[in-house]
């Protein structure tokens, strides 16, 4: 305290006849001196020790040449580019989508969007160059309510829906809605189905055009059914055998039927076997067809036919479920629903089609038919058709053949001219195969399991897409393939 503040305070002590209110007073004024004199003291202390701190260093950096700092701004000039472009460089961008022309079928997850799809319209713009698709996912994941989804939508577009072989039987409440058939074939029931009717006839051949198209393609059916039987190739003998007894029959029946053939194979006329060599050389081919007539494949192909594939209705489906329990009789049955559908492929006029693979793995396990399925596939915009082939996982393949095998090589050449797949939650042991075939990226592959009921990968060439399927209430009950386990009867 200074020598000032010393006498200010003496001056304060209370004279000895003071009024207490002035005590009171003078009290109040010595504690407040006190009270400044400390003060002053603290800001004394602070301001010495900021004096012997090095200094900060402020926002700017070190004053000075130490700052680094050149005379003039640095300017960038802007850049713009295209969505695909700036996805490449910051990942994080969404995607643009696929437009809004073709089929809706959800959310895209990404952007909020919807998300729309079509094959054809794809195509038609250069966005893809195969319209094949395929679509894997375990069982409960949705993939059978999008495959109904896709072609049952994209109907009123004009499209028609071709299912060869429907072992569960699920398509065909579908084809019925929306005003289609279901050809449904098993033993004990009237329906017959006759493999050598000439079929539907395109426009645009005349007689002698149609004449060999119909000879050529009851040929190949009948070589396929002898394959699949025999569970082999046929030799040059036997593809001899079977054209001289098919033509034997053409000759003397307007409509041929399986069992004349097979009659002609176990004794062929006369004139057409002098040396009496096509008895031998026919006669495990002969037999093979036999099964179809008169062994534990017989009913269904060993009369005229019942029922007719009438390709202008919207939608066929082949109903395999009566039949599950006979792999054989399902590859038989598959083939000949391919021959009929390649007569209507044919037709100019046919329009654009799904032809929809279900259970594929059942399928691709017959050689003659995953040389059908194959040749189906390549010739896809040939046709103007769009394959769609379902699976449960990706390992369903191994079923096809041993690794490095000719199966094995058609069933891969499926998947890679398959631009389109869309891969549902799959198992975690499955992922690394999954990823392998399809092509998918690390992300793409952590996100599989993961993946709730109706939400799916788009994979459409190099871009990918997550999206939420939606169903319709009134699709919602005609597509739903677990009734019975919700029944509570």
């Amino acid at each position: 305290m200074t020598r000032e503040e010393r006498l200010h305070a003496a001056t304060l002590v209370s004279p000895a006849h003071e009024r207490r209110r002035d005590r009171k007073k003078r009290r109040r004024a010595t504690a407040q001196l006190l009270s400044d004199w400390h003060a002053r003291n603290r800001a004394a202390d602070l301001a010495s020790d900021v004096e012997h701190e090095p200094p900060m260093i402020g926002p700017a950096g070190e004053a000075g040449p130490a700052m680094l700092r050149t005379h003039g701004r640095l300017r960038l000039p802007k850049h713009q580019d295209t969505s695909a472009t700036w996805g490449g460089a910051y990942p994080f961008l969404a995607e643009g989508g696929l437009g809004a022309d073709g089929i809706f079928v959800g959310q895209d997850l990404y952007s909020g969007s919807s998300f729309v799809y079509d094959p054809w319209v794809l195509y038609a713009r250069g966005q893809i160059t195969a319209p094949n698709v395929v679509l894997a996912g375990i069982v409960g994941s949705g993939k059978s309510s999008l495959a109904k989804s896709l072609y049952s939508r994209s109907i009123p577009f004009g499209r028609r829906v071709y299912v060869p072989g429907d072992p569960k039987g699920e398509h065909t409440p579908v084809a019925e809605a929306v005003g289609g058939r279901a050809i449904a074939l098993g033993h004990g029931m009237p329906n017959r189905l006759n493999p050598l009717d000439e079929g539907h006839r395109p426009a645009g051949l005349d007689d002698v055009q149609w004449a060999a198209q119909v000879t050529a393609r009851r040929r190949d059916l009948l070589g396929a059914l002898a394959e699949t039987v025999l569970d082999r190739a046929l030799t040059p003998l036997e593809h001899t055998a079977i054209d001289v007894a098919l033509g034997a029959v053409v000759r003397s029946y307007e409509v041929p039927i399986l069992p004349l053939v097979v009659d002609r194979l176990l004794s062929p006329d006369p004139a057409d076997d002098p040396d009496h060599r096509l008895t031998d050389d026919g006669r495990l081919a002969a037999h093979a067809l036999r099964r179809l007539v008169a062994g534990d494949l017989a009913g269904l192909f060993d009369g005229p036919s019942t029922v007719r594939f009438d390709p202008t209705l919207p939608m066929i489906s082949l109903d395999l479920s009566r039949v599950t329990e006979n792999a054989m009789l399902i590859s038989v049955l598959m083939t000949c629903a391919s021959a009929w559908m390649e007569s209507a492929l044919l037709d100019p006029d046919g329009g654009q089609r799904w032809v929809v693979y279900d259970e594929a793995w059942r399928l691709m396990s017959h050689p003659a038919l995953l040389r059908r399925m194959d040749a189906h596939w390549r010739l896809a915009r040939h046709y103007g058709i769009a394959n769609m082939l379902i699976f449960h996982k990706l390992s369903d393949l191994d079923n096809v053949g041993d690794s490095g095998t000719a199966m094995r090589a058609l069933a891969s050449s499926l998947l890679s001219n398959a631009e389109t797949r869309i891969i549902y939650r799959q198992e975690a042991d499955q992922l690394g195969n999954t990823a392998a075939a399809l092509g998918l990226t690390s992300t793409e592959q952590s996100l599989l399991p993961t993946l709730s009921t109706g939400r799916g990968l788009w994979r459409i060439k190099e871009r990918s897409f997550v999206c939420q399927h939606q169903l319709h209430p009134a699709e919602l009950s005609l597509f739903d393939t677990a009734g019975r386990m919700r029944d509570r009867r």
